[in-house]
């Protein structure tokens, strides 16, 4: 018993130094946030719907295909350009003061979290690497130690992405019209940064 709750711990500790990195989720976290203490919640269940299957994949030895060049490409080329227009989305929204504008802020929190998820290269990346290799260890307890791997690890991306939207969401009485055009084109700004370094990676 004790073995495994010391690898449970150590794939906490491992997957809170990912999901806490600033990135694509992270920034639709906060701009639906404003909206919602509970949108973080929704987002971690959009990501979930895209990292469970493939936690199972990569449990059943797809990892070597996610590691293939031209499969981060086509991934990266697609998901940057994605963010790119997620991001676009999010700053029109900034300016005009609204959570109706095209792009990435008419998506509700759980379409949102899928598509940032997905359209991120860098996920399946860590997929078939960091993660190809706790689902390895994982192996050493059988199924249930790769299913209460699956389960802690995706419980510290919905405690996160709670603990965020819930901060943003109590902070919305200070987000004057300057500070939601600032958050709201920081975010957009992020999305889109991701979007052109992922894509121009990929081409490369």
């Amino acid at each position: 018993m004790m073995p495994l709750l010391a690898f449970l711990l150590s794939v906490a500790l491992i997957s809170l130094s990912g999901v806490m990195m600033p990135g694509p989720v992270f920034a639709v976290t906060v701009a639906r946030g404003q909206r919602s203490p509970y949108a973080g919640a929704l987002v971690a269940v959009g990501h979930g719907i895209i990292e469970f299957p493939l936690m199972f994949l990569v449990y059943y030895g797809f990892a070597g295909f996610l590691k293939q060049q031209t499969v981060q490409a086509v991934i990266g080329i697609v998901g940057g350009l994605m963010l790119v227009w997620m991001g676009y989305g999010m700053i029109r929204s900034g300016q005009q003061q609204t959570t109706t504008t095209d792009g990435s802020v008419r998506l509700g929190p759980v379409a949102a979290g899928l598509a940032a998820t997905g359209a991120n290269p860098y996920f399946f990346l860590w997929w078939a690497t960091v993660g190809a290799l706790l689902i390895s260890r994982s192996l050493a307890f059988g199924l249930i130690g790769f299913l209460l791997f699956a389960v802690t690890h995706w419980l510290c991306d919905l405690g996160w992405d709670t603990l965020v939207s819930f901060v943003t969401y109590r902070s919305r009485r200070l987000w004057t019209p300057l500070v939601h055009r600032v958050v709201f084109t920081t975010c957009g700004l992020m999305l889109a940064g991701f979007g052109v370094y992922f894509a121009l990676s990929a081409w490369g």
